[in-house]
């Protein structure tokens, strides 16, 4: 059986940070899908799963309103691991061409005050599952200490060697 790229990424190494994760070819465009880790995997407590489905409601609500990316956005998820988050953009792509759309992306999430959107019974699944609070205390927190002074560590996957 194959492996699948995303299982042979160095968790053990891997710091928090934006990431590319893999590039596709769709319909002759290119498809970036970002690895938006907001915690070390394994080394501290994951996200609790409200908080990061508050995230993903504010996140792709952003993403999607943006003024000059929304196009470029396919999809804004959560990883199952519960350490981050998916973004999935039309082009070819590298982790410092988003650094500040994603600096604007958690001080949107920090600072939001009101209703989640889609957090109704008719638009949401699960929409009781949600934790506003504490989407905006991680997402603060993964904005000054990681996006407010990101370095190459945060953009580029570490090696198999560590």
């Amino acid at each position: 059986m194959k492996k699948i790229p995303s299982f042979t990424i160095d968790h053990i190494h891997l710091l928090r940070g934006i990431y590319v994760s893999r590039k596709d070819g769709v319909g002759g465009e290119t498809v970036t899908t970002f690895d938006v880790r907001m915690k070390e995997p394994n080394r501290e407590p994951a996200l609790g799963q409200g908080a990061l489905h508050t995230i993903e409601h504010l996140a792709a609500t952003f993403l999607r309103n943006h003024p000059v990316w929304s196009d470029k956005i396919v999809y804004w998820g959560p990883m199952g691991c519960l350490t981050g988050n998916y973004l999935l953009m039309k082009g070819d792509l590298q982790s410092e061409d988003i650094v500040e759309l994603m600096k604007e992306t958690f001080r949107f999430i920090a600072e939001y005050e009101g209703e989640v959107p889609g957090a109704t019974p008719r638009d949401c699944g699960n929409y009781l599952l949600q934790d506003l609070p504490m989407a905006k205390w991680e997402s603060a927190k993964y904005l000054h200490e990681v996006l407010e002074q990101v370095t190459d560590a945060n953009l580029h996957y570490p090696s198999q060697e560590g």
